[in-house]
Formats: C-alpha cells, structure tokens, sequence
C-alpha cells in the first residue's frame, strides 16, 4: 500500500498514463478557510464555488477513484456559498456514484459543518471543534468614529429600506428586527439540510440547533458526526489498496512560476485605495476563527 499526502503521481500525470499504473486512488480535496464569496480586499485563503470548481470536478472524475475525501477546516462564512459548494458535492457524488468522506480538522462549524454533512460519512478527531449549527452576522458601529474626525456622511437612496444597517448610521430596531427575521430563516435551512444529511444518527437534544460547539468526542455523541478518526487511519483502513492523491485547484501558468498573479498582503490594489475597508475586512476574518480560539 502506498498511501501519503502530497502530490501522488496519479495527481500529474495525464489521466490515461495515470490509469495505465494500475493503481486506485482515493481523491483529497482540502477545503480550508473563511466561507465567502470574494477574498476581499486582503489576499487570503477562501472557501467559495469558484475556487474550489476545478478541484471538486477533477477529484470526482479521476481515473480509478475509490472515494473523495474533504479535509475540512472551516470556522463558517457564507450560508449562500456554502450551499453552493455542498450541493455541488453532492451532484458530483451522485452523477459518478463516488462516495465523500469529511474529515473535520482544527474546526468544522457553522458554514465548516455545512459543508461537511455533504459528505456520506463524517470523521472528526477528539479534539475537533463542531457544530455551530445557527447564523450569526457581524458589523461595526461608526458613527462616533466619524463625528470625532468631523466626517459628514452623505447617503441617499430610492427606497426606505435600501440602507438598513448602514454602519456610519445610528442602528434601528425595526432594522435589528429585519435582520433577526432573516437570520432565523436561514437557521431554519440550516436545520433542514442537517437533518436531510445526518436522518436517524442525530440523537437530539435541546441544545443541537443552538449554535453550540462541541468537541470531536461530544459531536459523536450527539450524531453530528460518524466516528473519531484521523483520515490516515480511515482510509488507510477502508481503502488499503488506494493512493491518496491531492487535487487542488489549478492556478495560472504565472502564478505557478512564481512571476505575478500574487498580491503581497495588505499591497493589494483595493486595500491601498481603502485601508479602513481592508482592516476591518481582516478583523472580521480574524474574529471568525478566534470564535473557536484559533
């Protein structure tokens, strides 16, 4: 058995020459980072369906695959973009009749969760942090920032409703109440997906839907997940005959060579025309993963 992370030679090789080895393979796609739709204005690593297409497509049709595994890493994000990548899993599984194994890392919560219940069986090690099955949305108030720099802030829209929680405005309780509404619509999808994935393994319990955390070990209790394990041990143990091969997004011929594509941190176009943008688009990164005390 030749089983190792990294790229395996199947992972380089042309798909027939690939095949011509003879050897079965196991697919690992790793999906790590903040969910969101762009990477904003500072360079970082995002989950989003446009970054992880390639991959996801290129693991799922690999010659002589066996299974795909998703090596999950994720403090959550984006709920839209998070249904998109796990209902793009899921047509790939089911068109290629493949089965996904999650392995959940460091964390796998809120929107990290949501993309591993796309797989048919879920792993967590003990001290994986899981779960955090709710939404939550986060702002800053700046109206004290601008009043103290004699800012004026000039907004004006078609539309009562166009500005609801503006930051550099005084926050409304109509606008909470909106949003709360919304927030508890987009829970309630949450749940349905978790219990569409997880059926009779969830043992429930008053706190499931809360938004909780839990550790590898109390996640298994309580359903969320399948069993402990590392993905060494897993798939060495359920595919013995397979290579673990990496597939990873492929990235433009520059970018590879090292030559541009590439922004250096915080010398990215948008962040030098908006540093206030770019910083607080770091902290609320920064903020989702120190949630987990990461």
């Amino acid at each position: 058995m030749n089983l190792r992370f990294g790229p395996a030679l199947s992972s380089v090789l042309p798909g027939p020459l690939a095949a011509a080895t003879g050897q079965r393979t196991v697919s690992v796609v790793r999906l790590q980072g903040v969910i969101a739709a762009t990477t904003g204005p500072v360079p970082r690593a995002v989950i989003n369906i446009t970054a992880v297409e390639d991959a996801l497509r290129r693991a799922f049709t690999a010659d002589r695959v066996d299974a795909v595994a998703l090596m999950i890493n994720s403090p959550g994000g984006s709920p839209t973009q998070s249904a998109l990548v796990a209902d793009r899993i899921r047509g790939l599984a089911e068109e290629h009749e493949v089965p996904v194994l999650a392995f959940c890392e460091d964390v796998a919560a809120s929107g990290g969760y949501w993309l591993a219940c796309a797989a048919d069986e879920i792993y967590a090690h003990p001290t994986s942090l899981v779960g955090s099955i709710g939404v939550v949305s986060g702002g800053f108030g700046l109206t004290g920032l601008i009043e103290r720099y004699g800012i004026e802030r000039r907004l004006h829209t078609a539309g009562q409703n166009k500005a609801r929680l503006d930051p550099f405005q005084p926050e409304k309780s109509e606008d909470v109440e909106w949003l709360l509404g919304m927030q508890g619509e987009l829970h309630e999808m949450f749940i349905e997906w978790v219990r569409a994935r997880r059926g009779s393994a969830l043992a429930e319990s008053d706190d499931l839907f809360t938004g909780e955390v839990w550790t590898g070990r109390k996640a298994k209790e309580r359903g969320l997940i399948d069993d402990l394990g590392t993905a060494r041990e897993v798939l060495g143990r359920r595919f013995p005959d397979a290579e673990l091969t990496t597939v990873e997004p492929r990235r433009p011929l520059l970018a590879r060579l090292g030559l541009g594509g590439v922004a250096a941190p915080f010398t990215a176009p948008s962040a030098i025309a908006d540093p206030v943008g770019s910083a607080l688009d770091w902290i609320e990164h920064r903020a989702l993963w120190s949630r987990f005390g990461l």
